[in-house]
């Protein structure tokens, strides 16, 4: 499912207009961007936390040459689905 078919999804089943239903969703995710951006957790109770990880800087291997590189330490966005979120997949 793609961005325009969840708009679509979403105002068929809130009676929303897709414009809405866009602001919606934008406004839903720049809300957890800009959380996660202050290092603050969002949790959605039944379905899951978002969550900034840091990474340790560590030693590499560029896989076209063999060559050792550095890879500086980083912040990556995690995703960690709740219980009945993921109970309801199985």
């Amino acid at each position: 499912m793609n961005k325009a078919e969840l708009i679509g999804k979403i105002a068929e089943a809130t009676g929303l207009s897709k414009k809405e239903s866009e602001g919606a969703i934008d406004a839903f995710v720049n809300t957890i961007q800009d959380a996660l951006k202050k290092d603050d957790k969002v949790a959605i109770a039944g379905f899951g936390t978002f969550a900034v990880s840091n990474r340790k800087a560590r030693t590499g291997r560029n896989p076209h040459t063999g060559e050792e590189i550095k890879i500086a330490a980083s912040k990556t966005p995690k995703f960690k689905p709740g219980k009945s979120f993921k109970e309801m997949m199985n």
